[in-house]
C-alpha cells in the first residue's frame, strides 16, 4: 500500500510536469507561437509534449527548482491555475460551435453586424455533410429561414447561401428544406433588384433541388421554368445570374433525362420561348456562358424529339452555331484563350452534330 507521503509525492511529480508545461506554454504564448494552433491540445500529453517541444532548456531547469520551495496551499493554487489554462486552451466542438452561432442568430437584441458574423460562422461550418445534417437538429434551419425576412439584404444574402452550402449534394437537408416550403420564398428572392441577394438565392433553389425529383416538381409547380426563362432572355441581367440559369437548366436536362430512362414520367416539357432564351445566350459576350448554353442544348437535344423540332423551327439554332463558329475563329487568333476556345467549338460541333443526326 502507497503511504500518504508517496501520494503526494507521485501527485507531486505530476504537477510538476504540468507546471513544466504551463512555463513553456506560457513562453510560446509570448512568442506569439501559439497563434498557430488552430485545433487546440487533444490531450493534456499533446499539449505538454508540444510546450516542451517549444521550451528553453534553463527556463525548464529554473521551473524544477521553484516548484521545489512551493507549500501545499501554493501546490493547489497552481493546480487550478492549470485547470483554468486546459480550459481555456480547449476547442469548442462544431456542434458547439454552431449552438452558439444559433443562438446568437435568435437573439433579436444583438446588432445586424453580429447576425451577420454569426451566419458567416455557420457558413463555414455547415460545409462537412456530417455538421450540415445536425443543422436541423439543433433548431438551425429555423433560425436561418427567419433571417430570409429580414429587412437587411446582407442578411438575406448570407442566410440563403448558408441554406444551399448545407443543402448541397446532402438529401437529408434537401427533404428537410423541402419540407419547410422554403423553396417559392428563396426563388422570389431570385427576382431582387440586389444582384447579390439574387445569385445566392438562385444557387440556394439549385443545391436544394439538384438530383432530388420531389424538389424538381415544387419547382417547377411554383413557375421554376418561367423564372429561368426571364433570366436568361434578360439583356441587363447579372451576367453571373444568367449563367448560373443556364447551367442549371442544364442540369435539370440531364436529371430529367437519367429519370425517364428509369421509367419516370415526364414532369416539364420546354416552350419555344423556354428553349429560345438558350439559344440566345450563345451571342452574349461571354465565353463562359456561350460555353454553359451549348452544354444545356445538348442535353435538350438528347431529352426530347420535341425540343429538336422546336429548335430548328423557330430557334434558328443553326443561325446561332454558324454565327458562333465565325466568332470562334476570330478569337483564335488569341493564342492565349486557345485551348478554352477549341473546348468551346468541340461543344459548338457537338450540338450541330445532335441536330442534324434528329434532323
Amino acid at each position: 500500500m502507497y503511504s500518504s507521503k508517496c501520494k503526494v509525492q507521485g501527485s507531486g511529480l505530476i504537477l510538476l510536469r504540468v507546471l513544466v508545461g504551463l512555463v513553456c506554454l506560457a513562453e510560446a504564448q509570448n512568442k506569439l507561437e501559439l497563434q498557430d494552433m488552430d485545433g487546440g491540445f487533444p490531450s493534456l500529453d499533446s499539449m505538454l509534449q508540444w510546450a516542451v517541444g517549444h521550451s528553453d532548456p534553463e527556463k525548464l531547469k529554473a521551473a524544477a527548482v521553484e516548484f521545489q520551495r512551493l507549500s501545499p496551499e501554493e501546490l493547489e493554487k497552481r493546480r487550478v491555475e492549470i485547470k483554468d489554462l486546459m480550459e481555456d486552451l480547449r476547442m469548442p466542438s462544431d456542434a458547439e460551435l454552431m449552438k452558439i452561432a444559433i443562438a446568437d442568430i435568435n437573439n433579436s437584441s444583438l446588432s445586424t453586424e453580429d447576425h451577420s458574423r454569426a451566419l458567416h460562422e455557420l457558413l463555414e461550418l455547415v460545409g462537412p455533410i456530417d455538421n450540415a445534417n445536425d443543422l436541423n437538429k439543433l433548431g438551425g434551419l429555423t433560425a436561418i429561414i427567419q433571417e430570409l425576412n429580414r429587412e437587411e439584404k446582407e442578411l438575406r444574402t448570407i442566410a440563403a447561401w448558408v441554406l444551399g452550402k448545407s443543402s448541397n449534394n446532402n438529401p437529408v437537408v434537401q427533404k428537410q428544406i423541402i419540407e419547410l416550403n422554403v423553396l417559392p420564398e428563396l426563388m422570389g428572392m431570385v427576382k431582387s433588384s440586389c444582384s447579390e441577394e439574387a445569385v445566392k438565392a438562385l444557387y440556394a433553389v439549385s443545391a436544394i433541388i439538384r438530383n432530388n425529383p420531389d424538389g424538381q416538381a415544387v419547382f417547377y409547380s411554383e413557375g421554376g421554368a418561367h423564372m429561368l426563362q426571364d433570366i436568361m432572355s434578360n439583356d441587363s441581367s447579372d451576367i453571373r445570374l444568367r449563367r448560373k440559369s443556364v447551367f442549371l437548366v442544364a442540369d435539370l436536362a440531364e436529371q430529367q433525362f437519367e429519370l425517364e430512362a428509369s421509367g419516370a414520367t415526364r414532369i416539364f416539357e420546354a416552350s419555344k420561348e423556354y428553349l429560345n432564351s438558350v439559344v440566345d445566350l450563345t451571342a452574349v459576350p461571354d465565353l463562359d456562358t456561350q460555353e454553359k448554353a451549348l452544354v444545356a442544348l445538348s442535353r435538350l437535344l438528347q431529352l426530347s424529339d420535341k425540343n429538336v423540332q422546336i429548335l430548328r423551327d423557330f430557334g434558328q439554332l443553326e443561325l446561332a452555331l454558324e454565327r458562333l463558329r465565325l466568332q470562334i475563329r476570330e478569337l483564335m487568333l488569341d493564342e492565349n484563350q486557345g485551348d478554352f476556345l477549341r473546348d468551346i467549338e468541340a461543344q459548338r460541333q457537338e450540338v450541330e452534330f445532335m441536330l442534324h443526326k434528329k434532323l
